[in-house]
């Protein structure tokens, strides 16, 4: 069937979604949820099963089993939330932010000549940081730009308000930020996914996959400040937002090396709110042995990953 609508309209319409309470926004995705928890009508809990089994063993299959509900209802309330974080003004985002812990480490690190790198993962709802870390710099932030016309005008908006400075996620782009930097300005990277070309292979959860260390060469280069963070949503229809300092280690060795550490910290943090990551990606597969783990059932799947972790483990010995 042919879609007739029209760019204008596509655009419009998203701006009308996103103009709606947050409070509305937050129950359609938790009544949506509901319906995916009750009648299994996706395959995303699989996949979020299997990511829990693969990166917290530790834990029991009853413990599993009560975090992938808690999971999706995060995760796609994150998503629902997004659209009125694009919609809403920089004041009432700021507003929405009801507490932040680590205040102090921001305005500190802002100040500082070497420029400030913020690591924040695929975790909580982290659109709403961008208003809060405007009031305090300008920031320059890799951008890839969505595929629909409208949704990327839509997006990218709402992501350059307050100056925000947003360049392409290549060379070009990785250049500018470094000469921000440089110039005492901030970037904020999330460095949890797969890059899309390339990538070193280094250790998350202990499986050895695919992974981008331009956070860690930025520092590293630049000798920036680096600091974690993340924010959660609260029950008062707002976010508890949380800045950490990160290893010093970070600085240190070389690129693959600095990247471990920020590893290191994402996992520590999804150890401790293992329901506020976003597990439905399919991070795993980033490893030639694992490409094709996702459509393997569960028994071939984790064994195939024990083998990988204790070929690795034997690596690092010899």
């Amino acid at each position: 069937m042919t879609d007739h609508t029209s760019p204008n309209t596509t655009y419009h319409l998203l701006k009308f979604i996103s103009r709606q309470p947050i409070q509305i926004s937050r129950f359609i995705a938790r009544s949506l949820a509901g319906l995916v928890n009750l009648l299994k009508i996706s395959k995303t809990s699989d996949t979020i099963r299997l990511n829990l089994q693969i990166a917290l063993p530790e834990l029991t299959t009853e413990q599993h089993e009560k975090i992938i509900p808690q999971a999706i209802r995060n995760e796609l309330t994150s998503y629902f939330e997004f659209f009125s974080i694009w919609g809403a003004d920089n004041h009432k985002n700021i507003a929405r932010i009801h507490s932040v812990t680590g205040e102090q480490l921001l305005k500190d690190a802002v100040t500082a000549a070497e420029g400030l790198v913020l690591i924040v993962p695929h975790f909580g709802t982290w659109e709403i940081m961008n208003a809060y870390l405007a009031q305090f710099t300008q920031m320059t932030i890799l951008y890839k730009p969505v595929k629909n016309e409208s949704a990327n005008q839509f997006v990218r908006e709402a992501r350059s308000r307050e100056q925000a400075n947003l360049v392409p996620t290549d060379e070009s782009g990785v250049r500018q930020i470094f000469k921000a930097l440089k110039q005492g300005g901030t970037t904020v990277i999330l460095p949890d996914h797969t890059p899309n070309f390339g990538g070193e292979m280094i250790p998350y959860f202990g499986i050895p996959l695919a992974t981008s260390n331009l956070s860690a060469k930025l520092i590293q280069k630049t000798k920036a400040k680096t600091l974690f963070l993340y924010a959660m949503r609260n029950d008062n229809h707002g976010f508890d937002m949380h800045i950490e300092p990160i290893d010093d280690r970070i600085y240190q060795g070389n690129p693959n090396q600095g990247t471990a550490v920020i590893l290191a910290a994402i996992e520590n943090l999804i150890r401790r709110y293992p329901e506020h990551y976003h597990w439905s990606y399919k991070r795993f597969k980033a490893n030639p042995a694992l490409d094709h783990i996702y459509h393997l059932n569960t028994d071939e799947a984790l064994k195939l990953v024990e083998d990988i972790r204790h070929q690795d483990v034997q690596t690092k010995i010899i």
